[in-house]
C-alpha cells in the first residue's frame, strides 16, 4: 500500500475525492433489463390437464436465464372481472404453478394479487386457467413479481453484495428514476439481469436489453 504525503487540506480533499471516484468506478457495472409481460409457469399435473397427459412444452425462444425459455403453449386466464387470452407459458415445468401479472393486469382481472418474490405463494389468490385440453381453478399462485436482479457470485463479490440483499437501481432514460428495494438473487446458475414487469418498465421508458446500474 502506498503512503500519501499531503501537505495541505485542499490537496487532501482533491486526492481523497479522486480515490473515492476511482473506487466507485471500479465497482460500477451495468445490468441488462429483461421486461416481463404476464405469463404462467406450470407444474406437471396442471400441464397434463391443460395440454394433455404427458404433453411437453415446445421451446420457441431461449431466455437470458440459463435453462429458461418461452414456450409455444398459451393459456387463457379468467378472473372475477375479466380475462386475458394467449398468455404465454414459460418453461421448464416447476414444482408449483405460478401466474405472474402486473398491477394493471390485476385490476383488469379483479384479482388482488400481492407483490411477492417468485415461489412465495402461500396466501396468494387463485385464478382460473384454460388450455386446449381442459381447465383448472387454482386456489393460490397468482402474484405480482417483486422487482429483482439475477446475479452470478463473481459479480456480487466485485460489488460487495450478497444473496438476499436489497439495492437501489438507477434507470437512466429520459423518464429515468431510482427504483428502491430491488432484491438480489445471487446464484452460480444465474446470468446477470434485472427483471421488471410491464408497468414498471413503461413508467420509466426502459426496454429489453437496455442497461441500468446499482446505486449502493
Amino acid at each position: 500500500m502506498s503512503t500519501l504525503n499531503i501537505t495541505n487540506e485542499e490537496e487532501l480533499v482533491r486526492v481523497v475525492t479522486k480515490l473515492v471516484i476511482e473506487a466507485l468506478s471500479n465497482k460500477s457495472i451495468t445490468i441488462p433489463v429483461g421486461v416481463s409481460n404476464r405469463h404462467v409457469h406450470l407444474c406437471r399435473s396442471d400441464m397434463d390437464i391443460l395440454f394433455g397427459k404427458g404433453s411437453q412444452l415446445t421451446k420457441i425462444k431461449e431466455l437470458r436465464q440459463p435453462g429458461q425459455f418461452a414456450a409455444e403453449e398459451i393459456v387463457t386466464l379468467i378472473g372475477p372481472k375479466g380475462q386475458f387470452e394467449k398468455v404465454r407459458v414459460l418453461g421448464p415445468l416447476r414444482a408449483q404453478t405460478q401466474v405472474e401479472l402486473s398491477l394493471s393486469d390485476t385490476y383488469a382481472l379483479g384479482v388482488k394479487a400481492p407483490v411477492r418474490e417468485s415461489g412465495k405463494l402461500e396466501g396468494t389468490p387463485g385464478i382460473e386457467i384454460i388450455g386446449p385440453k381442459g381447465g383448472i381453478i387454482k386456489s393460490q399462485g397468482t402474484i405480482v413479481a417483486s422487482r429483482h436482479i439475477h446475479m452470478p457470485p463473481s459479480v456480487a463479490s466485485k460489488l460487495g453484495l450478497k444473496d438476499r440483499d436489497f439495492v437501489d437501481v438507477e434507470i437512466g432514460t429520459e423518464r429515468g428514476a431510482i427504483l428502491k428495494n430491488v432484491l438480489l438473487r445471487v446464484s452460480d446458475q444465474d446470468a446477470l439481469e434485472m427483471h421488471l414487469d410491464m408497468d414498471e418498465a413503461n413508467a420509466v421508458n426502459v426496454k429489453n436489453n437496455e442497461n441500468v446500474r446499482i446505486i449502493k
